[in-house]
């Protein structure tokens, strides 16, 4: 079950990547200066992607572990 474990690290790793992309956007947007109204209407798609980002992350972990116990 070695590859479920290499395909699960992969998965994890396309989540985290997301998540780090969702921190670069937020940072922008605030660096950004705008006032509260722009700034939560540019974060609400944000805050949809760094959820599934999350998901995806955790999907791929789930995998790890089901391949180290299978394995």
């Amino acid at each position: 079950m070695e590859w479920l474990i290499w395909i699960g690290a992969a998965i994890s790793l396309v989540g985290l990547a997301g998540i780090i992309g969702c921190i670069v956007a937020v940072a922008r947007a605030r660096r950004a200066g705008l006032d509260d109204a722009n700034l939560r209407a540019r974060m609400a798609p944000i805050v949809a992607l760094n959820l599934g980002a999350l998901f995806v992350s955790v999907l791929g972990l789930m995998l790890i572990v089901v391949g180290i116990l299978l394995g």
